[in-house]
């Protein structure tokens, strides 16, 4: 109980210590540093170079959603290396022309009053040089640290679909569209071998990302499919998306053996990271950093033996997050 009494009383103490400075402040109305006249052509250049700053910053965000502009690389380093520039000229102009500087040889002698160090403080405030602009210069900071906060996001957002992902299962993939090779032509069942073939979809451009597939025939009675996909492979044919779902290389490789009771099974092989997926068993990975099997599209044998999709492909194209691994693509 004393310790608690002891700490009261010093609490009180410092309380009312605090508050006879204040008063002894209010009281005080003399000026004991003339007024020093602001400089309104530091303000003026400041807020000029913090919204220069700001424009640089927004002109980056501008660019970087339109990823179709020539030379983008360097309109992006320009506009950003722009704005950090003109920041940090704000930031000098600031620190030369409206921040006080004083300097003093002697030391200051001890206090020997509280009045003594009430007169040091007030100089101390009246020594700086008047800000006449300070809304002026707040809107200019904020608009330029705004900016800069919203060009070191917008990147991020290039990182995936955070509320609608609906976009990462459309690929040119449906039902009755036809498979061709790289020049066009359309790829019949007989013309697939035990190899490893590419195919786009028919009328459709080559360069979307789910467009590319690879197709390679196996012996039936070695397939094991989910149970869902036990008529996707007609006489063995199977089809899968060609972009691997790791870093999104093209999955260019086919490991055949060459003497099948000794060699490993045949596998799609991904040359970046050497991901090697099984297309036995609808893709799975059987080494590698992938973390998820590739896309299988389901394949129909058409009346002249042509190739067709029978729907869309099984998953989303490419790296994906773990939020939408395990929804159903649409057929």
């Amino acid at each position: 109980m004393r310790r608690l009494r002891d700490l009261l009383v010093a609490v009180l103490a410092l309380l009312l210590a605090r508050l006879a400075r204040r008063r002894g402040r209010r009281t005080r109305s003399e000026r004991i540093v003339a007024p020093a006249n602001g400089s309104t052509r530091g303000e003026t250049a400041a807020a000029a170079l913090l919204f220069a700053a700001a424009l640089c910053a927004a002109a980056f965000v501008v660019v970087y959603g339109f990823d179709r502009l020539g030379d983008q690389t360097q309109l992006l380093g320009l506009a950003l290396g722009l704005a950090f520039a003109f920041l940090a000229a704000a930031l000098i102009t600031i620190g030369k022309l409206l921040v006080a500087v004083e300097e003093q040889e002697d030391e200051y002698p001890e206090p020997a009053h509280p009045d003594d160090q009430e007169a040091i403080d007030q100089i101390a405030r009246e020594s700086a040089a008047p800000i006449t602009r300070k809304k002026l210069l707040t809107t200019a900071g904020a608009a330029a640290g705004g900016a800069l906060v919203a060009a070191a996001i917008t990147p991020a957002l290039s990182l995936g679909p955070w509320t609608d992902t609906s976009s990462l299962y459309r690929t040119p993939w449906r039902r009755g569209r036809g498979l061709v090779d790289g020049d066009g032509r359309p790829l019949a069942a007989d013309d697939i071998g035990e190899s490893f073939y590419t195919a786009y979809p028919e009328g459709a451009s080559h360069d979307e990302l789910g467009a590319p597939l690879v197709v390679v025939r196996l012996d039936p009675a070695a397939l094991e499919l989910p149970a869902e996909r036990v008529d996707w492979a007609p006489e063995g044919i199977v089809a899968y998306s060609k972009i691997c779902t790791h870093a999104a290389c093209a999955v260019s490789l086919y490991r055949k053996p060459k003497f099948r009771p000794t060699q490993p099974r045949p596998a799609l092989v991904c040359p970046c990271h050497y991901s090697t997926f099984d297309p036995a068993r609808a893709a799975a990975v059987i080494f590698g950093p992938a973390g998820r099997p590739l896309p299988q599209l389901p394949v129909v044998i058409g009346p002249a033996r042509e190739l067709q999709a029978g729907g869309n492909l099984s998953g989303p194209v490419g790296p994906s997050f773990s939020g939408v691994r395990d929804r159903p693509a649409n057929s």
